[in-house]
Order: C-alpha cells, then structure tokens, then sequence
C-alpha cells in the first residue's frame, strides 16, 4: 500500500486549485472584474502618455487618445450591466438604464466609426507627405477632425435613439440581448416599424460604408507610397506607421460591418449577442494591446513619465 502511494504521488503532475468553483456566478463576475481593471488601466496609460510625454504629442498621439477615452467610455458605459446580468440571476435593468445606454453606447460606436476614418487619414498623410505633415495636420485641423467624429455621432444616436424611445412596447420587458440596443428595441414595439427599420440602415450607410470607404481610398494612397519606396527600412517604417491602426480597422470593421449590413432574417440572436460583446468589451481591450505591444514610443513613454515625476533614471 504504502508502495502504491509512493508511485501514485511521484507521477502526480500538478495540483487542481478550486478557488472558488463553489461560487460560480463570482467566478464570471471577478474574470469580467480583471478584464475591465486591464482595460481601464490600458486605455489610461495610453490617454495620460499621450498629453504627458513631449514626444507623443502629435496628431497620431492626438487621436489615439481620442480612441483610448473613447474605449473607456464604452467599458465603463456596458461593462457594469454586464456584471449585474451576470451575479443576478433576474438580469435586471431600469428603463432609464437602459436609455442611458442606448443613447451612449449608439454615439460611442458612430463616433468610432468617424474617428477611425480621421485616423486613416493620418496615416495617409504621414506616409505620402511626410516632409509636410506637420504642416499639413495642424492642431486646429486636428480638433476640427476630432469634433467632427464626436458630433456626428452625437447626432445620429440623438435621432435614431429618440425615435426608437417613442415607440410603443405594449408591456413587453425581456429584452433578449446583452445590452439595449435600437435593433433590439425596435423588435420589442407592436406596431409598424418599417420607417424605424430603414432609418438604422441609412445611418449604416452613412456611419459604415462611408467611412469605410474613405479609409480603403486612403490606404490605397498608402500602398502605393510605400510601393515607391526603394530601401527595405523605408517600406518598414512606412508600415509600422499604419500596421497597428490597420489591426484595429480590421476587428473593429469585419465585426460591426457583419452586425449592422447583415440582413436580419440571416443572423440568428446569440450571433447580434456575441458580436455586441465583442465590439463593447473585447475591442476596447484590444486596442490598448494592440497599439502599445507594436509601438515603441508608447512602450518607452511610461517609463519616461514616471521617471520625470520620480525623479528616477530608468535604462
């Protein structure tokens, strides 16, 4: 017996921690905690670096601070609810709640729309005119850009969402998504909804298409500028400009393209449920990775940051 044991222990290749498998719904609850704390303190060091460090303020810098806020907002406008549904077996939310959300979360996404945009044009004037860039993007321009993603998206979620309010629901409550959103609602209402079912998809025209549109003309501005480049570390340089903001075109585009263009009769419910908590919650932890592991002025910056405020020298 005691042979057996012996044996037994020397080929055990590890130890199974339960931690708390007792309580599973604060299992979900503490794992959307920690993604939420690395979101936050992602996006945080991006905005702060950005307006901190003498060297990242730029017009690049300057919009990716946009987007980083921009993330923030989005985590702390869904994620809370998200971990209510999740501890609270009764799921709920109040009706002014949900129009809190309705109206932030339409705007934050609209305005990302725009901002990304902006961001390729950037990007397209950084590679093809870099000798007049700075010229070129000025700080008014910059602000124009910036007010302009903000305000468009302001307005589309004062007119889809206000228009989505007013109609009548007829007591129905269970909204089966993850967070209020105007396709969603309008499913909830009882009467015809054929004017608040077109009016969505010209905002998609106008919020998706457009601006994807306009960033697909401004990277082909891109390729072909690159294509002239003879030496091998121009073409890299030139690449490692615009390949982080080319990642997150192609997440952020790819989901929200598929959700909104889609026709409704072909998208079952749980895939509008998983694309939302992609584009609300797995975006904005992508983009601060994203943007700081293939960046090596953001990389560097912190620890130029602290070490002015510490008075420490960091090698």
């Amino acid at each position: 017996m005691e042979i057996m044991r012996s044996i037994t222990e020397s080929n055990l290749t590890g130890f199974i921690l339960l931690g708390f498998s007792d309580y599973p719904q604060l299992q979900k609850v503490l794992f959307v905690v920690i993604l939420v704390l690395l979101t936050i303190l992602g996006t945080t060091t991006v905005i702060l670096v950005s307006c901190l460090e003498p060297k990242l303020q730029t017009p690049m810098y300057f919009c990716l601070s946009h987007l980083s806020f921009l993330d923030l907002c989005f985590t702390s406008s869904v994620t809370p609810q998200l971990l209510v549904n999740l501890w609270d077996p009764m799921k709920p939310i109040t009706y002014g709640g949900c129009v809190v959300q309705l109206y932030v979360s339409l705007a934050l996404g609209s305005t990302e729309c725009v901002l990304l945009a902006v961001m390729s044009y950037d990007c397209c004037v950084a590679v093809c005119h870099p000798l007049h860039y700075t010229v070129s993007m000025h700080s008014h321009l910059c602000m124009s850009l910036a007010s302009l993603a903000w305000l468009s998206g302001v307005a589309t979620t004062l007119v889809q969402s206000t228009l989505t309010l007013q109609l009548p629901f007829c007591g129905h409550r269970q909204v089966d998504h993850i967070i209020c959103e105007v396709p969603v609602l309008i499913k909830l209402a009882c009467v015809n909804t054929t004017f608040n079912e077109v009016e969505p998809f010209v905002a998609s025209i106008l919020f998706l298409i457009v601006p994807f549109s306009f960033i697909m003309v401004s990277y082909g501005y891109i390729a072909k500028a690159v294509m002239r480049i003879r030496s091998t570390t121009g073409k890299r340089k030139a690449f490692g400009t615009c390949s982080s903001h080319l990642m997150v075109i192609i997440i952020f585009y790819e989901i929200i393209i598929f959700m909104y263009l889609q026709p409704a009769k072909c998208r079952s419910k749980d895939q509008g449920k998983f694309v939302s908590l992609f584009y609300t919650v797995v975006t904005p932890i992508l983009n601060p990775l994203i943007y700081t592991l293939r960046n090596k002025d953001i990389k560097r910056a912190p620890k130029k940051v602290l070490g002015k405020i510490l008075g420490i020298h960091f090698t």
